[in-house]
């Protein structure tokens, strides 16, 4: 028994040694797979901006700094401008998150603060719908649906408020068509408040009860306690949730592809017909030959985009910052 014991004990070493090698390899392997997938989107971000820079760069060499500011395209002379895309493109985005905000907050508040059970979980589930539905539903419906009813019903009635006011008027101004600025900046306004709500859904959600308890037992109603203590407490979030949605309206094609009149001018009127970033790149790019300057205007503009989107980024956690810091 004494004699078999060391080796018994040198069995167990060994084993254990060997156990714990084998952990620590896979611990090594799982870290080194973690920074793999970090390198890997960082890796992915570089090879698209270098595409889009590499493509774009004729254009920008051709046109210079005024290909951002020339409102003309025209492939037949070969000229090339950004600015009614670039109009479009941020006309409708803000048109969007105007309309979109103020909905997403109060059917948020609604599901949160207000609505019974059942019915909180019928309009959830809606909202969830909603969200899942493809863009080029949205785009056929605007289409179908939402010109003829805008052109019908909302921008008639719009023309009569606000026609006979001094600058505000021209916004409002001209034919009601249907289709143009407003109705692409409705569609996206549509395409983006379920996102937003289901996300200031799962803020408001976050809010610790007892705060909310605290301040509905000292009297508080309900509006106090949604702006003195939801609001407040997730206000980081809903900036990112706002600038989540603010991205997604920057970028959709199909949607305002259908409804924005794909016209290459710029009118103060925002039921005149425009192009977005978007709609131009979708629309023109098979007409692109290979090596054509058209097809490097295409890639400067999906390049100008990738730059707005980066400066709303940026934005939105300067904004973040800045409150958590205040």
């Amino acid at each position: 028994m004494t004699a078999t014991s060391p080796n018994f004990d040198v069995s167990t070493s060994s084993s254990a040694s060997s156990a714990l090698t084998s952990k620590h390899l896979k611990d090594k392997l799982f870290h080194w797979g973690l920074y793999g997938a970090a390198a890997f989107v960082l890796v992915l971000l570089g090879a698209i901006i270098v595409l889009l820079f590499k493509g774009g760069f004729p254009a920008l060499q051709a046109f210079g700094l005024g290909f951002f500011v020339s409102a003309e395209w025209n492939p037949v002379t070969e000229q090339y401008g950004a600015a009614v895309m670039l109009y479009g493109t941020l006309v409708t985005s803000v048109i969007a998150m105007l309309l979109a905000f103020p909905a997403s907050l109060g059917i948020a508040l609604f599901l949160t603060e207000v609505a019974p059970v059942p019915m909180r979980r019928t309009i959830g589930t809606a909202v969830q719908l909603l969200a899942a539905v493809p863009s080029i539903i949205f785009g056929m419906w605007g289409f179908f649906i939402v010109s003829p009813l805008m052109a019908t019903w909302v921008q008639p009635v719009l023309q009569a408020i606000f026609g006979p006011i001094p600058l505000i008027g021209e916004l409002f101004s001209g034919a009601p068509a249907g289709t143009g600025i407003l109705t692409a900046g409705l569609i996206l306004a549509l395409m983006i408040m379920p996102f937003i709500t289901a996300m200031f859904v799962e803020i408001f959600n976050s809010v610790p009860p007892v705060l909310k308890e605290a301040a509905y037992g000292i009297g508080a109603t309900t509006t106090e306690v949604f702006k003195a203590v939801t609001v407040p407490y997730g206000r980081t979030a809903l900036v990112g949730a706002v600038m989540l949605g603010l991205g997604r309206a920057l970028g959709e094609t199909m949607a305002v592809t259908f409804v924005i009149g794909n016209a290459n001018r710029i009118k103060a009127s925002l039921y005149a017909p425009g192009a977005s970033i978007a709609s131009t790149i979708a629309n023109e790019f098979p007409e692109a030959g290979p090596g054509s300057m058209k097809l490097h205007a295409l890639l400067e503009l999906g390049l100008a985009l990738f730059v707005i989107s980066f400066v709303v980024l940026a934005l939105a956690r300067w904004l973040v910052r800045t409150r958590i810091e205040g």
